[in-house]
């Protein structure tokens, strides 16, 4: 539309990233449609496979499951989440997010707002 700037991006135009555990695509973010309060994605959590703990330091984390279920470990406390549930992680919380099912689970994420610089963005604990 004439007058707006509007950034479409699909799930096949951003590399998979799987540093970190499971399949992680980042759909949504400064470097791919120059977005400057925050990040959005699309992970994909085979069954046995985990996203490592971490946390983020300046960043509110959300996370909706698409499909299949997850554990997500916060600060060692455990939760169960299914299709269909949301999760608010506060900042700092560290977390993991584990597929401890038989079938595949698929979560999408926000995260919010930016920290200073994406280096200080993402904390790896383990």
């Amino acid at each position: 539309m004439q007058g707006y700037d509007f950034k479409i991006k699909s799930l096949d135009e951003v590399a998979a990233d799987k540093r970190r555990g499971g399949e992680v695509r980042t759909l949504l973010s400064p470097k791919t449609v120059g977005s400057t309060s925050g990040f959005m994605g699309v992970a994909t959590l085979k069954p046995g496979e985990q996203i490592n703990e971490h946390y983020h330091p300046y960043s509110e984390e959300f996370i909706y499951i698409v499909s299949g279920t997850i554990t997500a470990q916060l600060d060692g406390i455990s939760c169960e989440l299914k299709t269909d549930q949301g999760l608010l992680i506060p900042i700092g919380t560290r977390h993991r997010l584990l597929n401890n099912a038989v079938q595949d689970a698929q979560l999408v994420f926000h995260l919010g707002p930016l920290a200073p610089r994406p280096d200080m963005g993402h904390v790896d604990t383990e």
